[in-house]
């Protein structure tokens, strides 16, 4: 898997990743790291996590973009290409799509395999804890987005709003993430992680003179 694996990371250094810092090569390089783990706790396939985990953000389509929705698919089509172009074994490959087609939150792909749902928590779990704070707020800077409503940063009387304030996206999807992680062992890290996403809140509120739901 080894040799394999730096065929993987050299397609990615060759891949326009976009500006967005929190799909660059070093959040390929995390997820990984998190699928292995996850792959040996549950004993999945470790011949369709790694490949899907390097390949599973290939195609980048911005936040903002309509298209959003389609990206895991268009990855999916493209890492066939590429895997099909070095040999990868053609009996993975269904599998191997299947899971980077399912990984993404917008998709809305149902796992169907233990591999599917290993690469699904390992991406999930990289928008948790303290890279999920960082990875946040890089992304809202990037749209254009304050960190917090001033008037009412936790939202006490207002909707949630992640289109406007950083923080929202907590509430909106990062500790919906957490709750929907599918493997015991992506639960037991994911309650980790959201936990520490917690302290940070009630700091932040401390520090801002609120106070955190």
């Amino acid at each position: 898997m080894r040799d394999w694996e730096a065929l993987f990371v050299k397609k990615l250094e060759g891949t326009d990743l976009g500006p967005d810092p929190a799909h660059d090569l070093a959040h390929f390089t995390r997820v990984v790291a998190t699928a292995k783990a996850l792959a040996a706790d549950e004993g999945a396939r470790m011949e369709v996590v790694v490949p899907a985990a390097w390949l599973h953000d290939l195609v980048n389509v911005p936040k903002n973009d309509p298209r959003r929705a389609q990206a895991s698919r268009l990855s999916a089509e493209e890492a066939l290409r590429f895997l099909r172009s070095v040999d990868y074994p053609e009996a993975s490959l269904p599998d191997i799509a299947h899971a980077i087609e399912a990984h993404s939150y917008s998709a809305g792909v149902e796992p169907r395999t233990l591999e599917a749902s290993v690469v699904q928590d390992a991406d999930r779990l990289d928008g948790l804890g303290a890279i999920g704070i960082a990875r946040c707020f890089a992304v809202s800077g990037m749209l254009g987005t304050r960190f917090y409503d001033p008037q009412d940063p936790f939202a006490a009387r207002r909707p949630w709003n992640d289109r406007e304030n950083g923080i929202d996206h907590f509430y909106v999807k990062l500790f919906k993430t957490a709750d929907s992680l599918r493997t015991a062992a992506g639960r037991r890290e994911g309650a980790r992680r959201a936990e520490f996403m917690r302290q940070y809140l009630t700091r932040l509120a401390l520090e801002i003179g609120d106070s955190a739901p």
